[in-house]
């Protein structure tokens, strides 16, 4: 698993317009009772690679605080964190070549 280093901020425009697409989309993965472990974190990682934009949930038996574990994430991951709603975060990773989104 290779992780970026770089990281650039989103605009509130752009969020905005990934938030709209990223309503429509299930939670890719979910995080359950035994909290954020390697296999988690690699499947995200394998998630935002295939797709670049994923809605992760955390479940109502997790003893993980869903603005934290979103803030680790997306240092750890080194993509962008969208948003955070109910039990939900929305993570963005463009690709450099190909992407699928063309931000505003």
């Amino acid at each position: 698993m290779k992780i970026k280093k770089e990281n650039k901020m989103l605009t509130g425009k752009q969020k905005q317009y990934l938030k709209g697409i990223a309503s429509k989309f299930p939670a890719v993965v979910q995080i359950g009772k035994n909290g954020i472990e390697e296999s988690v974190i690699e499947s995200i990682f394998n998630a935002l690679k295939a797709r670049e934009l994923i809605k992760v949930k955390i479940n109502q038996n997790s003893v993980e605080d869903i603005n934290n574990t979103a803030k680790f994430l997306s240092e750890k991951l080194s993509c962008e964190l969208v948003q955070v709603i109910g039990r939900n975060c929305i993570l963005f990773n463009q690709k450099k070549e190909k992407s699928h989104y063309e931000l505003p």
